[in-house]
């Protein structure tokens, strides 16, 4: 299997990318579909997942499946259907309902940095996922999460927090997700082994002596 790379994203076959931008060591799984996204630095989404008008931050982790930012129909009309705004694929002589798609495009979603979207879950838009949340695998995603949360259900409602307060803001503060690739390499065994409060003792303590 080709490694991941700073220079260019690793797209695997059926994938498609539209109008988006991709970080560092990023991935896009096989049958994927990206629009009007940005995926960053270290992110990826697995097989098959479907992510429009969505800022996705560092470290995301997203399962199979999972559906981010899923447009909506009209509903205040007296159709639903995509002839009110895809017209010209019906009549010559009508064009492509421009507002709304414009409209569409705006209601961005937002997943933050170190977060994990289980399998087949949908967050819908403008709905803001926090940094170091964890969104539970066919979870439906209507109102923002807050960062270390674990939500879960249909629709989402919070299970409990990863890490106590003090802990998640700290672990805010500190930022890790901002380090560069050679200092991430040096703290991997401390990533691995130390619990969150260790973890945040050792670094927090090299930052204020650096």
């Amino acid at each position: 299997m080709p490694k991941l790379s700073a220079e260019h994203p690793l797209i695997h076959a059926g994938a498609e990318v539209f109008n988006s931008t991709l970080g560092r060591f990023c991935e896009v799984g096989e049958g994927a579909r990206l629009l009007n996204s940005a995926l960053g630095d270290y992110s990826y989404c697995e097989r098959l997942c479907d992510i429009a008008n969505t800022e996705v931050g560092k470290f995301a982790n997203i399962a199979a499946m999972v559906r981010i930012g899923p447009t909506d129909h009209p509903m205040t009309t007296a159709s639903l259907h995509h002839f009110l705004y895809r017209s010209g694929d019906y009549w010559e002589d009508a064009g492509r309902d421009e507002a709304f798609f414009a409209a569409r495009a705006a209601r961005r979603t937002v997943i933050g940095h170190d977060t994990w979207i289980g399998h087949g879950a949908i967050v819908k838009p403008e709905v803001t996922v926090g940094h170091g949340a964890i969104v539970a695998s066919g979870a439906v995603v209507t109102k923002d999460v807050a960062p270390y949360m674990i939500v879960a259900g249909v629709p989402a409602v919070p299970l409990r927090a990863r890490f106590s307060a003090p802990a998640a803001e700290r672990l805010m503060a500190l930022a890790w997700w901002d380090w560069d690739h050679e200092r991430l390499r040096a703290a991997l065994d401390d990533f691995r082994a130390l619990p969150v409060e260790a973890f945040l003792e050792r670094y927090e303590r090299a930052a204020v002596g650096a």
